[in-house]
């Protein structure tokens, strides 16, 4: 009789033999594709130990998607090197919704090839290889892997810091031991191999059909521009068929919604050549988008107990030194300029001015909250591939707060914080949300700072303030910033997808470097705890989300243009010029098209222009002393007097209504 071990499996105890395997476990459920053991993703094919404690881990979860991802990036780099045997392989990783892989090739890939490309994938996978582990040392995987530079330079970076020398590498050489995964054809012969950390699926049929070669670009090897320019292919890969198609559609809705094409169309903002990548500037109609957005935040914020302060743009140096910032976030600042002796840099965060405000005068703790808060205009030097219209930039206005509190009082400041932020986002039409919560990374002591005190309690505060909303929480170890833990809100638009939005964050440490007190009760001088704030991360960047959720079609108080006059001729101008102009002395944004076109062409320039009311004036209505409406979604309601018009209208913007 075989030797017994005990394991445990989803919570309870189960006796096995020795050697059992994750599959053995888990049988034919094709939905399973990893375990965790231990808290660890392996392969199905691990050989499990005595207590080992395991979890099945579905094809549709998360984590089952990224190892589905990861074992698809594998049979793309297979295809390639099928292909084109001197194709050198880079790094591939599985990213948000699919994956992609670098390569050096001669000449950059083509539509074609990428159509190629994928019917040699859908072989490879209908051949159901395996993927099998094998661990290796150094200097056996150097040597096997000769013929491959990048992969002999990526095991020069083994180990926990690998993610930091290079976007991806940690899937390929993160851990301690360094290990191979063989594509294994079912008589047992070894169709391909790639150095890899795992785990996999344990076959490529799990892959079926639902997959799909997306696009190719340049990227420099380990995003260094100093480097060789490699190919890189993107690839996306679903459980099923449906998802696939679903994603695919998606993809289409999100085409047509892309605010940097709407932006053109709508005259809303622009990106000038002249003034440089990444620095928008808004159009009279962007700009009335953007003052209603700051004006309407500005008022809740005072209403929820703020104070609103002013700092400059640039600072010299010291300061970013006193708040700790200069030794993590120097990469993405601007170089600093030379001023009578000093450096002065463009700030990037305006937290460290708050903390001089505060500091200008002795405080009490009957001060206490003290909340501060600004659009402060900041920069940062976002490397030029990952700049993506309004929503990653190089200049733009954080709707910014920080909160200093009492220790006892940290806990009810973030639980309004979370309510305010939460208010805030249903006011312009997001209610589907979940958090975030960013611990710190152990293993990487020197990117934080402060005491495991400090950060156990910091974490505590924020989880519990979480919970209490009823919302889903989901963890993201090592995503804190270096002065503390923090949680975002995501929430999600109109077509699914999923923005990260608000975020709060526990400081200890700012209070202690500026050298911030309070006055206690007792009389003893104590140190506050500052709670930082970002409602939408920046205003430019929520214009950007806020268009493709509503596709341009802003709800009535939000629209820069909220009436627009379409006389059915010329001769009835001076009619709707007058209803405008009531509307417009109550508060009402209106245009009025006099152009020369048509008035069939004029119906479809409004309509173009996604204005809610579209107002119409002929004879009938001109001797009626009415309109026409003509709504967005082209229904029309005909000879409504002006006073029903007006009112209809007033109260839409009053209900912030989506019409």
């Amino acid at each position: 009789m075989p030797a017994a071990i005990l394991v445990h499996v989803a919570g309870s105890e189960r006796s096995v033999a020795e050697h059992t395997t994750a599959a053995d476990l888990f049988g034919a459920d094709r939905t399973i594709v990893v375990a965790r053991v231990n808290g660890e993703l392996r392969d199905l094919a691990h050989v499990l130990a005595d207590g080992d404690i395991v979890e099945p881990v579905r094809i549709d979860e998360p984590e089952g998607l990224q190892v589905l991802r990861h074992s698809c990036a594998h049979v793309l780099a297979q295809a390639v090197q099928q292909v084109n045997p001197d194709a050198k392989l880079g790094i591939g990783p599985p990213i948000r919704d699919g994956f992609y892989y670098d390569f050096d090739v001669a000449t950059p890939f083509t539509p074609d090839d990428l159509k190629e490309l994928e019917k040699v994938m859908q072989r490879i996978i209908n051949e159901g290889q395996t993927f099998v582990r094998r661990e290796v040392s150094d200097e056996a995987a150097l040597a096997e892997l000769a013929h491959e530079p990048f992969k002999c330079e990526l095991i020069g970076l083994k180990g926990g810091s690998a993610e930091d020398a290079a976007e991806g590498a940690g899937v390929e050489v993160g851990g301690a031991q360094l290990t191979i995964y063989d594509n294994v054809r079912r008589d047992g012969s070894r169709a391909w191999g790639d150095l890899c950390r795992g785990p996999h699926i344990p076959s490529t049929k799990l892959l079926g059909n639902a997959f799909k070669v997306m696009r190719s670009s340049a990227a420099y090897w380990r995003g260094d521009q100093a480097n060789q320019q490699l190919q890189r292919v993107y690839g996306t890969a679903w459980p099923t068929k449906d998802d696939l198609t679903a994603y695919l559609h998606r993809l289409t809705e999100a085409e047509k919604r892309d605010h940097r094409k709407l932006g053109v169309e709508l005259d809303l903002f622009s990106f000038p050549d002249e003034i440089g990548s990444g620095l928008p500037v808004f159009h009279p109609k962007g700009g009335v988008l953007k003052r209603e957005m700051e004006d309407y935040v500005r008022r809740r914020h005072i209403e929820e107990g703020f104070l609103y302060v002013g700092t400059p743009h640039i600072t010299k140096e010291g300061l970013f030194h006193t708040s700790g910032h200069l030794p993590y976030y120097a990469d993405t600042m601007f170089p600093p300029m030379q001023m009578e002796g000093s450096d002065y840099y463009l700030k990037a965060m305006n937290c460290p001015m708050h903390n001089l405000i505060y500091r200008s005068r002795g405080r009490s703790y009957r001060d206490l909250p003290m909340r501060l808060f600004e659009f402060g205009h900041v920069y940062r030097y976002e490397k030029s591939g990952v700049m993506h219209g309004l929503t990653r930039v190089r200049g733009f206005a954080q709707d910014d707060s920080h909160s200093y509190v009492t220790k006892e009082q940290a806990g009810a400041e973030i639980k309004h914080l979370l309510g305010f932020v939460l208010s805030l986002l249903r006011d312009f039409g997001l209610s589907d949300f979940y958090l975030e919560l960013s611990t710190r990374d152990d293993s990487k002591p020197d990117k934080f700072v402060g005491s495991d005190e400090d950060w156990v309690e910091a974490t505590r505060v924020l989880d519990e303030a979480c919970r209490e909303t009823g919302l889903d929480l989901v963890p993201d170890p090592g995503g804190a910033a270096f002065y503390g833990p923090k949680v975002s809100v995501q929430a999600k638009d109109a077509i699914g997808r999923t923005w990260q939005l608000s975020t709060i964050q526990y400081d200890f440490n700012q209070p202690a470097g500026f050298g911030l007190e309070y006055q206690a009760a007792d009389g003893s001088r104590q140190q506050p705890v500052m709670i930082h704030s970002a409602k939408f991360g920046s205003i430019e960047r929520f214009i950007g989300v806020l268009t493709e959720h509503y596709a341009g079609a802003f709800p009535v108080w939000l629209s820069p243009v909220q009436v627009l006059g379409v006389p059915v001729a010329e001769e009835y101008h001076e009619y709707l010029s007058g209803v405008l102009g009531g509307l417009a002395a109550q508060g009402v944004r209106v245009e009025l098209d006099a152009s020369d076109d048509r008035f069939p062409k004029k119906i479809r320039n409004a309509s173009k222009s996604k204005v809610p009311y579209v107002l119409i004036a002929g004879e009938d209505d001109r001797a009626a002393g009415a309109v026409s409406f003509r709504y967005r979604d082209g229904s029309q309601k005909n000879g409504v007097p002006v006073a029903d018009a007006a009112a209809e209208i007033l109260a839409a913007i009053r209900e912030r209504r989506q019409v």
